[in-house]
């Protein structure tokens, strides 16, 4: 481990730190470098323990102490500067203590990672980095196993999406799935059912779906505003709704889906103890 005090931002070892809020930008930039961003201790740490390698950490002088010992094992520079010249650098006031560029572990295949799930989560064409998050988060709270994400979808390792997520991002099975109808077919093909969480006439409600909740089944949660596209709903082996009230047609979909897991996640598992008791 290399601690370096700068006093420019002149080493070209920094620009992984450069300009971090504009997001169309990092969002181009840090996949074809390789990398991502993780902020905060709590977040470091848990890439660590998922096995990710830092390129380098970026510290705020007074946060030192406190994360030295999470990259003890680390054989790259650690840069330690003053809160005006790391805002200066990053387009916003660390008050996290401290950033880490990673390397960006290889994505598995889809067979590998929905090898013995029986609840994922198929996010098409979410674009908000903050509501990615918010599902990785939610999968991991409320146990779902697995997230797949559309080829278009926003990228659930950008530092807003980690950092909502609580780090969960870094822990939950996730990969790429490839477009519609190649998707569906290769999730029937794992044993899966698909249900699209759509508005439509002929939807049937969550608890209706639940009361003979499918061993194995793929929950498609579609982009803000326009919700699933026709494809996703045309594939699916069902399509599900969440009853509303007063007027209200929808629930953001971070939102709506955690309230499909929680259905989903506890109907399964009352019917596994079902079948225990009458085995």
């Amino acid at each position: 481990m290399e601690t370096v005090r700068i006093d420019s931002l002149a080493d070209p070892r920094l620009d992984d730190y450069a300009r971090l809020t504009d997001v169309a930008l990092r969002s181009a930039t840090e996949p074809d470098r390789g990398l991502y961003i993780a902020e905060s201790n709590t977040v470091i740490e848990r890439a660590l323990e998922a096995g990710h390698r830092p390129r380098s950490v970026l510290v705020q002088e007074k946060w030192l102490d406190r994360v030295l010992p999470l990259v003890a094992a680390f054989d790259g520079p650690v840069f330690v500067g003053d809160d005006l010249l790391l805002e200066a650098l990053t387009g916003f006031r660390m008050h996290r203590g401290a950033l880490a560029a990673m390397h960006r572990p290889a994505l598995p295949d889809v067979g590998t990672v929905v090898r013995d799930a029986r609840l994922v989560v198929v996010l098409e064409d979410i674009v908000d980095h903050t509501n990615v998050g918010a599902v990785f988060r939610s999968v991991a709270g409320l146990g779902a196993d697995a997230v797949l994400v559309s080829p278009r979808c926003a990228d659930p390792l950008y530092r807003r999406s980690v950092r909502v997520s609580m780090g969960t991002v870094l822990q939950v099975p996730w990969t790429r799935i490839g477009p519609w109808p190649l998707a569906a077919a290769e999730l029937r093909a794992a044993g899966f059912r698909l249900a699209a969480m759509a508005l439509s006439d002929a939807s049937v409600p969550l608890d209706a779906f639940v009361a003979d909740v499918p061993d194995r089944l793929a929950l498609i949660m579609g982009t803000e505003g326009a919700g699933l596209s026709r494809e996703a709903v045309a594939t699916a082996d069902t399509v599900v709704r969440i009853p509303m009230r007063h007027g209200v047609d929808s629930l953001n979909v971070a939102a709506a889906s955690a309230v499909a897991m929680w259905a989903a996640v506890s109907a399964q598992q009352d019917a596994r103890r079902r079948a225990g008791a009458s085995a």
